[in-house]
């Protein structure tokens, strides 16, 4: 937990907001709200990944899936405009609500601005912060999530997302990536994405 008072002020507005989540997971014998336990990976990752983090940078990681299941994926057509649609939807509802949290808890101006700013993806591969978080989101990813999502989906569909995945990473990211506890399958899937990139 942090130490600083207005950071885990905020962090406990952040997680009562995602408590209301109607999704549950199940993680080493605990349920959990789905995206408080989503939030708390990834303030553990970025701990992991860049210790030096910013107030900022922490701020987001932890409201990255603020209240998401308010805007389902299935409310946009499922196709590939329909994605992305909902993508940037989601990404103006987090930083608003985030912004409303970070008012209530006191914070400046300059710190609410670029939290939205982050949490908007804005320019990826340029802002260092920006870089930094989505590096944070693709290992939380593969560590925790990808297992689940590839009993789902066919092998050249898996491929694909994990090319985007390894693209959208730093080398830095990239390197983190391959020091994670997969499985093997999951492994030689990474393997065959980066290969064939």
């Amino acid at each position: 937990m942090p130490t600083d008072n207005k950071l885990a002020e905020a962090y406990e507005r952040f997680d009562a907001a995602n408590s209301e989540d109607p999704n549950t997971e199940t993680y080493q014998g605990k349920t959990y709200p789905k995206e408080v336990l989503y939030a708390m990976r990834m303030t553990e990752k970025l701990g992991q990944f860049a210790p030096d983090a910013s107030d900022a940078l922490k701020l987001t990681a932890r409201c990255q899936h603020i209240r998401r299941w308010e805007i389902p994926r299935k409310s946009y057509e499922m196709n590939r405009a329909g994605y992305l649609r909902w993508r940037q939807e989601l990404k103006r509802f987090h930083a608003q609500t985030a912004t409303d949290i970070l008012k209530e808890v006191g914070y400046d101006a300059e710190t609410i601005e670029k939290v939205a700013f982050l949490l908007q993806k804005k320019q990826l591969k340029k802002n260092e912060e920006t870089q930094t978080l989505e590096d944070v989101i693709c290992l939380v990813f593969l560590e925790h999530y990808f297992e689940d999502f590839a009993q789902r989906h066919p092998e050249d569909k898996l491929i694909d997302i994990l090319k985007k995945t390894w693209q959208k990473m730093s080398k830095k990211g990239q390197e983190a990536a391959l020091q994670l506890p997969l499985s093997e399958d999951t492994v030689r899937l990474v393997t065959k994405a980066i290969e064939t990139a």
